[in-house]
């Protein structure tokens, strides 16, 4: 009977999961779609990227409602309600994520005609191909209840964060100089910083995915073995 009863809700919560994946799908294509502009210098696609912003603003607005709705008419209580509000957390940081490529694609435009260096192209291609895979493995985190991968998150992004303050000491040294224009280079530092806090969103993910299977919170110590409660209904080992 209580089974019977929960399943609408059950359906209702798996929708809810759905739709935040589709969303994070969306976010995930359009990081290597704006780096292909960027490097394409190609106004048309980067204008379709600003464009499309607008599709994700508006599932996630939708989202943030059909959650309140939830919380509102079912009241959810334990796991079920630490689904829902890590899914409005994360909805959050996927509109920021992608927030950020679109400021990637009307970064590109104002350094429309800017002749990028091969090491810059490279290190700009890197810090795409990072953002989209930490990205991809905070979805996939969630949606697998994987809290292990969602842990190892702000590990995986080091290497974004060493990729960005590369780009940053090449536009600053012989690259910067070569260009010759400085508002092109605060621009280029800037595309770098937008990949980088694509990757930091990615992390956060991961932090409310780990809230969401464990109830682990930001600045809570990781237990050991030896720290975890003991389980008092278990035998005694034999000495």
């Amino acid at each position: 009977m209580v089974e019977s009863l929960r399943k609408p809700f059950v359906d209702e919560l798996e929708e809810v999961r759905g739709e935040l994946i589709r969303m994070a799908g969306l976010v995930i294509e359009a990081i290597p779609r704006c780096t292909e502009a960027l490097l394409a210098s190609d106004l048309a696609a980067a204008q379709e990227i600003i464009d499309a912003d607008n599709i994700l603003d508006d599932a996630s607005l939708a989202l943030e409602h059909h959650c309140q709705q939830l919380l509102a008419l079912q009241q959810p209580m334990a796991g079920d309600l630490r689904t829902i509000l890590a899914v409005m957390t994360i909805n959050h940081e996927l509109e920021r994520s992608g927030d950020l490529v679109e400021n990637i694609a009307k970064a590109m435009r104002r350094v429309y005609g800017i002749d990028f260096g091969p090491r810059l192209r490279g290190l700009i291609t890197q810090m795409s191909e990072e953002a989209t895979r930490l990205m991809r493995f905070a979805v996939d985190a969630f949606a697998d209840g994987n809290s292990g991968l969602a842990a190892a998150l702000d590990d995986i992004d080091d290497r974004l964060d060493r990729l960005n303050h590369q780009c940053l000491a090449l536009i600053v040294g012989e690259e910067g100089r070569e260009m010759g224009d400085l508002m092109s280079g605060v621009q280029l530092a800037l595309i770098a910083r937008y990949y980088e806090r694509i990757g930091d969103h990615a992390v956060n993910i991961g932090e409310r995915v780990r809230y969401m299977v464990d109830g682990w919170r930001p600045g809570q110590p990781e237990e050991s073995p030896a720290d975890q409660e003991p389980d008092l209904g278990a035998e005694a080992p034999v000495e």
